[in-house]
């Protein structure tokens, strides 16, 4: 008989529930989020298992990848569809979730979710602490302005590397001003050292990277966009077609249609939000820019800005990019304005 599995995982423990193909429970535990102690409980049973279902998350796609290692059958789960479905149970508790995610592996009721390779994980995990450190150097800068704003000081517009000797300058006989400005420019400066750190890594993991240099031929697109991209798709062949890449990303409009009833909303907004706000700057740099070879791309745009607004133009622009670079993964071409 064919059994099925759900687990729903936490940071500490997870819980699993075994079902058989007429959906009475097998099995139940509340084990320790690590995949040796899945594995060995799972093992133990001495079953066959058709299916295990494992909601994504944080822990997922490590306790994934031990598994599928170890030969078990497991899936990933999309989110949204999950809690939507679980929503439905009237006590939410770890087990009932369990018990839920196993039933939903039993009736295939589930959407799989790529599970991202190690590399890709890599790349992300560089973007994202540079994104942080970045952001907290914003954080920084805005607050010394701030602080100074509130004493009739004005910083104004200064260049990066004469910031810090215009906030002296500012400051210069105020002791306690003097004092909180000191302590937050040696943050800024340790800062700005790990930024440019960052960068040159990822300058140099993109010139490193063939489909990163392949998408950097895009006007618009430099190391961080095409590395974003490039760590997002993973795999360009599990999209059937490029234009689900759009969509995807949460880069197409919502549609609600009942009756008499049928609304076009704004775009769904799904999906990984670094790669929306990437393909949105490359966007934001065709139509505001004189870039070399996006002629057809501007004018395509400019024509549906005068018609829908700027800012639709550049999301309408920046799904075509992003249908465009899934093609060229596919293809492993150079852009060119006849793809345009």
């Amino acid at each position: 008989m064919n059994h099925y599995v759900g687990i729903d995982v936490s940071l500490e423990y997870s819980s699993v529930c075994v079902v058989d193909g007429d959906g009475k429970i097998v099995g139940e535990a509340k084990l320790g989020s690590d995949p040796m102690i899945l594995i060995a409980w799972l093992m133990e049973l001495g079953l066959g298992l058709t299916r295990i279902g494992l909601e994504a998350g944080p822990l997922s796609q490590w306790l994934h990848a031990a598994m599928r290692q170890a030969g078990l059958p497991v899936e990933l789960l999309e989110t949204r569809f999950v809690r939507a479905v679980l929503m439905t149970a009237i006590n939410k508790t770890d087990r009932n979730d369990g018990r839920g995610i196993a039933q939903l592996m039993r009736l295939g009721w589930f959407r799989p979710v790529h599970c991202k390779s190690i590399e890709a994980q890599e790349v992300r995990a560089l973007l994202t602490a540079r994104k942080l450190v970045q952001a907290k150097l914003h954080d920084i800068e805005m607050s010394l302005r701030g602080i100074l704003r509130g004493f009739g000081l004005k910083v104004g517009r200064v260049a990066p590397s004469e910031f810090e000797a215009r906030i002296r300058e500012l400051v210069d006989g105020h002791p306690s001003l003097v004092a909180i400005a000191d302590g937050l420019l040696k943050a800024r400066a340790v800062l700005r050292h790990e930024l440019a750190k960052f960068e040159k890594q990822v300058r140099a993991l993109a010139r490193c990277d063939r489909r990163s240099r392949l998408l950097m031929s895009v006007p618009g697109v430099g190391p961080i966009v095409s590395l974003t991209f490039v760590a997002a798709i993973d795999d360009p062949g599990r999209f059937k077609s490029s234009k689900n890449v759009g969509a995807h990303f949460g880069l197409t409009p919502k549609k609600y249609q009942s009756g008499e009833t049928d609304v076009t909303g704004r775009i769904s907004k799904i999906g990984d939000a670094s790669v929306r706000a990437a393909l949105f700057e490359a966007a934001h740099l065709i139509v505001t820019k004189p870039l070399k070879g996006c002629t057809a791309l501007k004018s395509w745009a400019m024509k549906l800005a005068r018609r829908a607004g700027k800012m639709k133009a550049k999301v309408a622009l920046a799904r075509k990019l992003a249908v465009i670079m899934h093609r060229m993964l596919v293809d492993g071409t150079t852009f060119s304005t006849a793809q345009a």
